[in-house]
C-alpha cells in the first residue's frame, strides 16, 4: 500500500490572484545552455551503459558551469578574444567488468553536438574550452545500482511538487521565447540570437512582458540600422502576443536597457548570439524548473532536475513525474480547477513507494474533494507503480527538463 494523502487546498487559483510573476530563459542563456548539455550527456551515458550492460549505472552529471569568455562586438561583426570555459561535474562510472569507458570523450562530444545543432554562429572547435571533473561515485550510491531487486531504491531524501494548469501568463511566456526562437524567425530576423529572456508581470487582467534579446553584431552596421531592426522585431513580438493570449491590455518591451547616442555601450551586441561570449556565466538549476518555466508564485522544488540520474535520482523523477500526474488529475478530473502534486522520498527506499504521495487540489464551485478523492488516488497509484517505465522515457530524452 502507498501513502498518498488528497488534500481540498483553500485558495484562489493563480489565475484569479491579482499578482503574478513568470520568467523563461531560452535557448541560448547561459544557465539553459548548461541545464540542457549536462541533460544530454547523461542520456548518452545511459545509451552507454544499457548498450554495454542491459543497465543504467551509476552517474549523476548536474554539476556544471559555463564561464563568460571575452568578446568584442562591433558593427559588421566582433571577435572572440577569449574562448568560453565549460566544465562538467560529479560523477559517473567509467569502468565496467574492467573495461574503460571514456566518459570525459562522451561528455565534450555531446556538448560539441549540442553548441552545433543549437547556436548558429558558436563553433565549439573555437569558441569553447572543456573541463571535464567527472569522477567515480562514492561506494554507498553506487551499490544502490547493484542491486537487482525491481525498481531501485531513492539515492537521496528529497521532495518535489508539480501543478496544473498552466495560467494564461505562463502559457504566452513560453510561447514567446519559443516563437523568438523558432527556425522560421531566425529566417526573417537573422541578427536575432538565441540568448533570449521574457520576464512576465499580471496585474489583474494588465500584462507586461520585458524580452531580453542578444543581437548578432554581424547583421548591424550601425546605431541606427540597430534600432531599426529592433523595432521590426518589436512590433513582430506584440502582435504575436496579441494575437495568441487575451488580456485587456498587453504591453511587451524589448531590451530596455537600451539608449541611442551611446554608440556601441547603447546596444544589446554580441558576436555569437549569447551573452556567454563576454557578459554572463551560467550554472546548472539556476534555470527553468522542468515544465520550463520559472514561476514565481509557485512552489518548486530546490533540486536541479538536468544530468541526474532517471532510475534512482529522485531529484529528477519525481520533479517531472509530479507535473505528469498533475496534469493527468487536472484533465481527467473535470471538478478540480488547480492541483498540486507532492512526492517525498525516504533515501534507500524503492522510488514507486514515496515516503508520501499527496494531491492538494482546489475544487470548482461548491464541489466536494470526496467525492473525487478516488479517482485521484487510483492516478497517484497508477503512475507509481509504472514509474519504471516513465524512468526508461527519461534515460532515452523523450521528455525535455529545461
Amino acid at each position: 500500500m502507498r501513502n498518498i494523502i488528497v488534500e481540498d487546498l483553500k485558495q484562489r487559483p493563480l489565475e484569479k490572484q491579482r499578482i503574478e510573476i513568470v520568467e523563461r530563459k531560452g535557448l541560448g542563456h547561459p544557465d539553459y545552455i548548461c541545464d540542457a548539455i549536462m541533460d544530454k550527456i547523461s542520456v548518452r551515458l545511459s545509451k552507454e551503459y544499457m548498450k554495454k550492460t542491459g543497465t543504467i549505472l551509476h552517474h549523476n552529471v548536474d554539476k556544471s558551469l559555463l564561464v563568460a569568455g571575452e568578446a568584442e562586438p562591433k558593427f559588421g561583426g566582433g571577435t572572440v578574444k577569449q574562448p568560453m570555459l565549460l566544465v562538467f561535474g560529479d560523477r559517473a562510472t567509467s569502468e565496467i567488468n574492467g573495461e574503460k569507458l571514456n566518459v570525459s570523450e562522451i561528455a565534450v562530444n555531446v556538448a560539441k553536438e549540442w553548441f552545433r545543432k543549437n547556436m548558429r554562429f558558436l563553433d565549439p572547435e573555437k569558441h569553447v574550452k572543456f573541463q571535464v571533473e567527472l569522477k567515480p561515485g562514492s561506494v554507498g550510491l553506487t551499490d544502490i545500482f547493484k542491486r537487482k531487486r525491481g525498481v531501485l531504491g531513492a539515492n537521496d531524501t528529497s521532495a518535489a511538487v508539480g501543478y496544473a494548469p498552466m495560467t494564461r501568463t505562463e502559457k504566452i511566456v513560453l510561447k514567446t521565447e519559443q516563437f523568438l526562437n523558432s527556425k522560421e524567425f531566425k529566417e526573417q530576423f537573422p541578427e536575432s540570437g538565441e540568448d533570449i529572456k521574457v520576464m512576465g508581470y499580471r496585474n489583474n487582467n494588465h500584462l507586461h512582458l520585458t524580452i531580453s534579446m542578444a543581437f548578432v553584431d554581424r547583421y548591424i552596421f550601425s546605431e541606427e540600422e540597430y534600432f531599426d531592426k529592433k523595432a521590426k522585431i518589436h512590433e513582430e513580438t506584440k502582435n504575436f502576443v496579441r494575437a495568441n493570449t487575451s488580456f485587456d491590455d498587453i504591453d511587451v518591451q524589448l531590451n530596455t536597457l537600451d539608449v541611442r547616442g551611446r554608440g556601441l555601450g547603447g546596444m544589446y551586441l554580441t558576436v555569437l548570439g549569447t551573452s556567454a561570449d563576454s557578459g554572463d556565466s551560467g550554472q546548472v538549476g539556476r534555470g527553468n524548473r522542468v515544465n520550463g518555466l520559472i514561476s514565481l508564485n509557485r512552489p518548486f522544488c530546490s533540486e536541479a532536475a538536468a544530468g541526474k540520474n532517471p532510475v534512482s535520482h529522485v531529484g529528477k523523477i519525481y520533479n517531472v513525474l509530479t507535473y505528469k500526474i498533475a496534469k493527468r488529475v487536472y484533465e481527467q478530473v473535470p471538478e478540480v480547477e488547480e492541483v498540486y502534486i507532492w512526492l517525498l522520498s525516504k533515501i534507500g527506499t524503492p522510488i514507486d513507494h514515496p515516503a508520501i504521495a499527496a494531491a492538494q487540489v482546489v475544487m470548482k464551485d461548491n464541489n466536494s474533494v470526496e467525492t473525487i478523492k478516488r479517482r485521484i488516488e487510483e492516478i497517484l497509484d497508477y503512475e507509481l507503480a509504472n514509474i519504471d517505465k516513465f524512468c526508461m522515457e527519461l534515460a532515452q530524452g523523450r521528455i525535455p527538463i529545461c
